[in-house]
Protein backbone atom coordinates (compact mmCIF):
# COMPACT_ATOMS: atom_id res chain seq x y z
CA UNK A 1 0.00 0.00 0.00
CA UNK A 2 1.17 3.65 -0.93
CA UNK A 3 2.48 5.52 2.14
CA UNK A 4 1.35 9.08 2.26
CA UNK A 5 4.44 11.51 1.39
CA UNK A 6 3.67 13.60 4.88
CA UNK A 7 4.22 10.01 6.74
CA UNK A 8 7.24 9.43 4.67
CA UNK A 9 9.01 12.73 5.79
CA UNK A 10 9.50 11.86 9.02
CA UNK A 11 12.08 14.83 10.16
CA UNK A 12 12.33 13.44 14.27
CA UNK A 13 14.39 10.22 12.13
CA UNK A 14 16.42 11.80 9.92
CA UNK A 15 16.93 15.22 7.66
CA UNK A 16 18.04 13.10 5.17
CA UNK A 17 16.37 11.88 1.95
CA UNK A 18 16.74 10.29 -1.57
CA UNK A 19 14.81 12.30 -4.48
CA UNK A 20 13.99 10.53 -7.54
CA UNK A 21 12.32 11.69 -10.58
CA UNK A 22 11.17 10.62 -13.97
CA UNK A 23 10.27 11.66 -17.46
CA UNK A 24 7.30 10.05 -18.96
CA UNK A 25 7.59 10.92 -22.39
CA UNK A 26 9.50 8.68 -25.09
CA UNK A 27 11.70 11.42 -25.60
CA UNK A 28 14.32 12.24 -23.36
CA UNK A 29 14.34 14.11 -20.44
CA UNK A 30 18.21 14.93 -21.36
CA UNK A 31 20.55 13.60 -24.18
CA UNK A 32 20.33 12.57 -27.74
CA UNK A 33 17.20 11.20 -29.35
CA UNK A 34 17.74 8.85 -32.21
CA UNK A 35 14.66 8.84 -33.90
CA UNK A 36 13.76 12.77 -34.24
CA UNK A 37 18.07 13.79 -34.30
CA UNK A 38 17.39 16.08 -31.82
CA UNK A 39 19.95 16.74 -28.99
CA UNK A 40 18.57 17.49 -25.06
CA UNK A 41 21.72 17.45 -23.56
CA UNK A 42 21.83 20.77 -22.59
CA UNK A 43 18.60 20.42 -20.61
CA UNK A 44 20.55 18.43 -17.57
CA UNK A 45 22.24 21.95 -17.18
CA UNK A 46 18.71 23.49 -16.33
CA UNK A 47 18.50 20.64 -13.97
CA UNK A 48 21.80 21.45 -12.09
CA UNK A 49 21.03 24.91 -12.07
CA UNK A 50 17.80 24.83 -10.75
CA UNK A 51 18.95 22.53 -8.03
CA UNK A 52 21.82 24.89 -7.14
CA UNK A 53 19.79 27.67 -6.76
CA UNK A 54 16.88 26.52 -5.10
CA UNK A 55 19.21 24.98 -1.94
CA UNK A 56 20.21 28.62 -1.93
CA UNK A 57 16.62 29.70 -1.50
CA UNK A 58 15.39 26.50 0.46
CA UNK A 59 16.34 25.57 3.76
CA UNK A 60 17.46 22.29 2.57
CA UNK A 61 21.05 21.21 1.84
CA UNK A 62 21.57 19.76 -1.40
CA UNK A 63 23.94 16.87 -0.63
CA UNK A 64 24.58 15.28 -4.22
CA UNK A 65 23.34 14.84 -7.25
CA UNK A 66 22.84 13.47 -10.90
CA UNK A 67 21.50 14.20 -13.79
CA UNK A 68 20.86 11.31 -16.45
CA UNK A 69 19.19 11.19 -19.52
CA UNK A 70 15.51 10.53 -18.57
CA UNK A 71 15.73 10.78 -14.91
CA UNK A 72 17.68 12.34 -12.08
CA UNK A 73 19.06 11.47 -8.57
CA UNK A 74 19.18 14.05 -5.99
CA UNK A 75 20.31 13.82 -2.08
CA UNK A 76 18.42 16.17 0.32
CA UNK A 77 19.04 17.39 4.16
CA UNK A 78 16.42 19.18 5.65
CA UNK A 79 18.45 22.27 7.45
CA UNK A 80 15.91 22.69 10.40
CA UNK A 81 18.26 24.87 12.70
CA UNK A 82 18.69 27.11 9.80
CA UNK A 83 15.74 27.58 9.11
CA UNK A 84 14.33 28.82 12.61
CA UNK A 85 17.78 31.10 13.52
CA UNK A 86 16.06 33.20 10.15
CA UNK A 87 15.17 36.07 11.04
CA UNK A 88 11.91 37.35 9.64
CA UNK A 89 13.19 40.17 6.96
CA UNK A 90 15.92 36.54 5.66
CA UNK A 91 12.66 34.70 4.99
CA UNK A 92 11.09 37.43 2.89
CA UNK A 93 13.97 37.79 1.10
CA UNK A 94 14.62 34.06 0.72
CA UNK A 95 11.13 33.56 -0.29
CA UNK A 96 11.06 36.41 -2.90
CA UNK A 97 13.87 34.06 -4.64
CA UNK A 98 10.68 31.63 -5.48
CA UNK A 99 7.43 33.75 -5.27
CA UNK A 100 5.89 36.64 -5.00
CA UNK A 101 5.13 38.93 -1.88
CA UNK A 102 1.81 39.39 -0.79
CA UNK A 103 0.92 43.53 -0.44
CA UNK A 104 0.52 43.23 3.23
CA UNK A 105 4.10 41.93 3.33
CA UNK A 106 5.98 44.13 0.87
CA UNK A 107 4.85 46.78 3.46
CA UNK A 108 6.13 45.44 6.29
CA UNK A 109 9.38 44.57 4.40
CA UNK A 110 9.61 48.92 3.40
CA UNK A 111 9.05 49.39 6.85
CA UNK A 112 5.70 50.73 7.03
CA UNK A 113 3.57 51.29 10.41
CA UNK A 114 0.98 48.40 10.27
CA UNK A 115 -1.46 47.71 12.98
CA UNK A 116 -1.50 45.05 15.33
CA UNK A 117 -3.70 43.07 13.48
CA UNK A 118 -1.92 43.43 10.34
CA UNK A 119 1.45 42.12 12.27
CA UNK A 120 -0.49 39.29 13.95
CA UNK A 121 -1.04 38.67 10.01
CA UNK A 122 2.52 39.35 8.92
CA UNK A 123 3.32 37.01 11.76
CA UNK A 124 1.58 34.37 11.06
CA UNK A 125 2.42 34.50 7.16
CA UNK A 126 6.10 33.97 7.86
CA UNK A 127 5.85 31.02 10.29
CA UNK A 128 3.81 29.42 7.35
CA UNK A 129 6.95 30.34 5.03
CA UNK A 130 9.65 29.34 7.06
CA UNK A 131 8.01 25.70 7.28
CA UNK A 132 7.44 25.95 3.49
CA UNK A 133 11.09 26.45 3.02
CA UNK A 134 11.89 22.86 4.52
CA UNK A 135 9.37 21.07 2.80
CA UNK A 136 11.02 18.71 0.26
CA UNK A 137 7.76 18.31 -1.06
CA UNK A 138 7.52 22.23 -2.23
CA UNK A 139 11.37 21.89 -3.33
CA UNK A 140 10.96 19.00 -5.94
CA UNK A 141 7.59 20.82 -6.56
CA UNK A 142 9.02 24.06 -7.37
CA UNK A 143 12.18 21.81 -9.29
CA UNK A 144 9.71 19.79 -11.84
CA UNK A 145 7.13 22.28 -12.47
CA UNK A 146 10.10 24.57 -13.59
CA UNK A 147 11.90 22.23 -15.83
CA UNK A 148 8.43 20.93 -17.21
CA UNK A 149 7.60 23.98 -18.14
CA UNK A 150 10.73 24.95 -19.66
CA UNK A 151 10.70 21.48 -21.74
CA UNK A 152 6.99 21.80 -23.06
CA UNK A 153 7.80 25.28 -24.27
CA UNK A 154 10.85 24.31 -26.28
CA UNK A 155 9.10 20.99 -27.55
CA UNK A 156 5.77 23.50 -28.63
CA UNK A 157 3.86 20.64 -26.27
CA UNK A 158 1.52 20.97 -23.53
CA UNK A 159 0.62 17.45 -21.52
CA UNK A 160 2.73 15.70 -18.16
CA UNK A 161 6.58 15.45 -18.49
CA UNK A 162 7.26 13.82 -15.34
CA UNK A 163 5.94 10.45 -14.91
CA UNK A 164 4.10 11.01 -11.33
CA UNK A 165 4.91 12.40 -8.35
CA UNK A 166 9.12 11.95 -6.96
CA UNK A 167 9.75 8.90 -5.02
CA UNK A 168 11.46 9.53 -1.95
CA UNK A 169 13.84 7.52 0.45
CA UNK A 170 14.65 8.04 4.22
CA UNK A 171 18.17 7.71 4.52
CA UNK A 172 18.82 6.66 8.48
CA UNK A 173 22.60 6.43 9.24
CA UNK A 174 25.99 7.67 8.18
CA UNK A 175 26.35 4.33 6.53
CA UNK A 176 23.02 4.86 4.60
CA UNK A 177 23.84 8.31 3.41
CA UNK A 178 27.62 7.13 1.90
CA UNK A 179 26.26 4.24 0.27
CA UNK A 180 23.23 6.75 -1.37
CA UNK A 181 25.36 9.34 -2.44
CA UNK A 182 28.14 7.25 -4.54
CA UNK A 183 25.17 5.14 -5.64
CA UNK A 184 24.32 8.31 -7.27
CA UNK A 185 27.74 9.91 -8.31
CA UNK A 186 28.44 6.67 -9.52
CA UNK A 187 24.95 6.89 -11.74
CA UNK A 188 26.80 7.50 -14.81
CA UNK A 189 29.84 5.24 -14.92
CA UNK A 190 27.28 2.25 -14.22
CA UNK A 191 25.24 3.69 -17.49
CA UNK A 192 28.44 3.76 -19.57
CA UNK A 193 28.29 7.66 -20.17
CA UNK A 194 31.35 8.43 -18.42
CA UNK A 195 34.48 6.09 -17.60
CA UNK A 196 35.48 7.56 -14.16
CA UNK A 197 33.20 9.42 -11.82
CA UNK A 198 35.40 13.08 -11.49
CA UNK A 199 34.77 13.01 -15.14
CA UNK A 200 30.66 12.79 -15.34
CA UNK A 201 29.23 15.52 -16.27
CA UNK A 202 26.19 16.78 -14.56
CA UNK A 203 26.69 15.27 -10.67
CA UNK A 204 28.05 16.47 -7.67
CA UNK A 205 31.03 14.58 -7.30
CA UNK A 206 33.18 16.50 -10.33
CA UNK A 207 31.51 19.47 -8.96
CA UNK A 208 33.08 18.99 -5.85
CA UNK A 209 36.25 17.85 -7.30
CA UNK A 210 36.49 20.61 -9.31
CA UNK A 211 36.21 22.87 -6.23
CA UNK A 212 33.07 24.66 -7.43
CA UNK A 213 30.74 23.51 -5.18
CA UNK A 214 29.82 26.07 -2.48
CA UNK A 215 25.89 24.94 -2.74
CA UNK A 216 27.04 21.85 -1.69
CA UNK A 217 27.21 20.24 1.58
CA UNK A 218 30.83 19.98 2.22
CA UNK A 219 32.97 16.53 3.70
CA UNK A 220 34.41 17.14 6.84
CA UNK A 221 35.51 14.23 9.13
CA UNK A 222 33.88 14.36 12.66
CA UNK A 223 37.37 14.44 14.46
CA UNK A 224 38.41 17.99 12.58
CA UNK A 225 34.95 19.54 12.61
CA UNK A 226 34.14 22.25 15.31
CA UNK A 227 30.99 20.91 17.81
CA UNK A 228 28.68 23.20 15.65
CA UNK A 229 29.63 22.58 12.20
CA UNK A 230 29.40 18.65 13.19
CA UNK A 231 25.26 18.58 12.12
CA UNK A 232 26.09 20.77 8.76
CA UNK A 233 28.82 18.32 6.97
CA UNK A 234 29.60 15.05 5.80
CA UNK A 235 31.43 13.43 8.49
CA UNK A 236 33.83 11.71 5.24
CA UNK A 237 37.06 12.76 4.44
CA UNK A 238 36.56 13.96 0.85
CA UNK A 239 39.73 12.14 -0.10
CA UNK A 240 38.75 9.07 1.18
CA UNK A 241 35.41 9.42 -0.18
CA UNK A 242 37.12 9.64 -4.08
CA UNK A 243 39.11 6.36 -3.36
CA UNK A 244 35.84 5.19 -2.57
CA UNK A 245 34.12 5.87 -5.43
CA UNK A 246 37.46 4.86 -7.21
CA UNK A 247 37.53 1.36 -5.90
CA UNK A 248 33.27 1.13 -6.69
CA UNK A 249 33.50 2.43 -9.81
CA UNK A 250 36.81 -0.45 -11.04
CA UNK A 251 34.56 -3.43 -9.80
CA UNK A 252 31.36 -2.00 -11.65
CA UNK A 253 32.95 -1.67 -15.09
CA UNK A 254 33.93 -4.91 -16.60
CA UNK A 255 35.54 -3.85 -19.32
CA UNK A 256 37.83 -1.75 -17.36
CA UNK A 257 41.34 -3.52 -17.35
CA UNK A 258 43.81 -3.64 -14.79
CA UNK A 259 44.59 -5.24 -11.48
CA UNK A 260 41.45 -4.53 -8.57
CA UNK A 261 43.17 -3.48 -5.48
CA UNK A 262 42.65 -6.35 -2.57
CA UNK A 263 42.67 -4.31 0.05
CA UNK A 264 39.58 -2.07 0.06
CA UNK A 265 38.62 1.91 1.59
CA UNK A 266 39.14 2.81 4.78
CA UNK A 267 35.54 4.23 4.73
CA UNK A 268 34.66 0.14 4.55
CA UNK A 269 35.87 -0.14 7.76
CA UNK A 270 35.12 2.88 9.43
CA UNK A 271 31.28 2.11 9.01
CA UNK A 272 31.44 -1.49 9.34
CA UNK A 273 30.11 -2.27 5.81
CA UNK A 274 31.38 -5.64 4.05
CA UNK A 275 32.83 -5.62 0.86
CA UNK A 276 30.83 -7.92 -0.77
CA UNK A 277 28.00 -6.10 0.67
CA UNK A 278 28.82 -2.81 -0.51
CA UNK A 279 29.56 -4.13 -4.23
CA UNK A 280 25.82 -5.31 -4.11
CA UNK A 281 24.22 -1.69 -3.00
CA UNK A 282 25.82 -0.24 -5.82
CA UNK A 283 24.23 -2.11 -8.49
CA UNK A 284 20.99 -0.85 -10.28
CA UNK A 285 18.94 -2.98 -8.56
CA UNK A 286 15.64 -2.68 -6.06
CA UNK A 287 16.55 -1.10 -3.12
CA UNK A 288 16.29 1.92 -4.17
CA UNK A 289 13.01 1.94 -4.41
CA UNK A 290 12.92 1.11 -0.58
CA UNK A 291 10.88 4.00 1.31
CA UNK A 292 13.88 3.74 4.10
CA UNK A 293 17.57 2.49 4.07
CA UNK A 294 19.97 1.69 7.05
CA UNK A 295 20.54 -0.59 10.16
CA UNK A 296 17.93 -3.23 11.12
CA UNK A 297 17.48 -0.76 14.62
CA UNK A 298 16.97 2.22 12.81
CA UNK A 299 14.68 1.09 10.63
CA UNK A 300 12.85 -0.51 13.11
CA UNK A 301 12.24 2.73 14.79
CA UNK A 302 11.52 4.62 11.37
CA UNK A 303 8.56 2.07 11.01
CA UNK A 304 7.26 3.09 14.23
CA UNK A 305 7.52 6.51 13.93
CA UNK A 306 5.68 7.05 10.85
CA UNK A 307 3.23 3.99 12.23
CA UNK A 308 4.27 1.18 9.87
CA UNK A 309 4.27 -2.16 10.74
CA UNK A 310 6.75 -3.02 8.23
CA UNK A 311 8.65 -2.05 5.22
CA UNK A 312 10.10 -4.07 2.33
CA UNK A 313 13.72 -4.47 2.70
CA UNK A 314 16.34 -6.01 1.16
CA UNK A 315 20.07 -6.84 2.12
CA UNK A 316 22.24 -3.46 2.87
CA UNK A 317 26.06 -3.16 3.20
CA UNK A 318 25.37 -1.09 6.45
CA UNK A 319 26.15 -2.60 9.87
CA UNK A 320 23.15 -3.93 10.50
CA UNK A 321 23.57 -7.69 11.65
Amino acid sequence: MTIARRRQICLDETPYYHCISRCVRRAFLCGFDRLTGNSYEHRRGWVEQRLLALSQAFCIDLVGYAVMSNHYHVVLRVNLALAASLSQTAVLERWQQLYSLRPLLKRFQAGDVLTATELEQVDTEIARMRQILTSISRFMGYLNEKIARAANAEDDCKGRFWEGRFKSQALLDDAAVLQCLAYVDLNPVRAGMSSTPTQSDYTSVKRRRAQTAPELMPFQPRETAAEADISATLPFDFEDYLQLLDWSGQRLREDKRGAIPTAYPPLIDQLGITPAGWQRAMQPHRPWLQKALGSTAHLKTYCRAIGQQWLWQVPVPASCR
